[in-house]
């Protein structure tokens, strides 16, 4: 305390060189100290994100792919180089045809144009296989210490073999499963009808909550990313 009374009585004495070497280091000190705490903040508030996809390439949703395949691109272009995403494909039957980066734009891009062509041969949606599969992804992630998330696009039409179809009267159990093991867990349903949506909304907010369960159309996709990005922690 003497220290500093001391200081302030001799500063007015200074010269002015000396008062701007002084300014100057106070500056630079509060400069240092701020990027610091602010790098410390960051490091000490981040959490990798997994994001599984699932996107419907039936012939129902045909006309739909082009803007959901853009709006990936777009999703993917949003998270964080050390996030993970996969792609699990729906038809017939569902299987994985991306899992990586988020910043692998090139080979997102090429795995979703080979592997969401129509097939004439096929017929039906897979979403409750791909559910099931998506659900363990989320589950082995979350044990790999990423923020899981599932993002499902496509119009929730359930056609097909009924025992690879969506079970709407359990699937909030199995949410509530996913959810228990896995560390703020989060789902985004785009670009199926209203009435599906609505369907979605009732069955799923009582188990994720309005914050965890995003529901969105074209019209709407914009908004609903900030949504589920924020819902991620991004």
């Amino acid at each position: 305390m003497i220290t500093v009374v001391v200081f302030l009585w001799y500063f007015p004495c200074m010269n002015n060189t000396f008062k701007i070497v002084i300014f100057g280091i106070i500056f630079i000190s509060f400069i240092v100290l701020g990027i610091f705490g602010l790098s410390k903040l960051k490091i000490d508030d981040f959490h990798k994100a997994a994001v599984i996809f699932v996107v419907d390439s039936s012939a129902s949703n045909l006309a739909n792919l082009p803007a959901e395949k853009m709006m990936i691109r777009q999703l993917c272009s949003m998270l964080d180089p050390e996030d993970h995403i996969k792609i699990l494909r729906v038809s017939e039957d569902s299987y994985l045809i991306y899992e990586g980066s988020p910043q692998s734009s090139s080979e997102i891009r090429k795995s979703m144009e080979k592997f969401t062509q129509f097939d004439a041969t096929e017929y039906g949606t897979a979403y409750g296989l791909a559910l099931e599969k998506a659900f363990n992804h989320v589950i082995n992630m979350n044990k790999e210490g990423y923020i899981p998330a599932v993002v499902v696009i496509g119009d929730l039409e359930n056609e097909g073999d009924i025992n690879k179809q969506i079970d709407w009267d359990s699937l909030p159990n199995d949410v509530s499963n996913v959810q228990n093991q896995s560390q703020d867990f989060a789902m985004m349903f785009m670009f199926a009808s209203p009435e599906k949506l609505d369907m979605v909304k009732e069955k799923l907010t009582p188990v994720l909550g309005e914050n965890k369960l995003i529901i969105g159309n074209e019209i709407t996709t914009n908004k609903s990313m900030r949504r589920f990005l924020s819902a991620i922690g991004r």
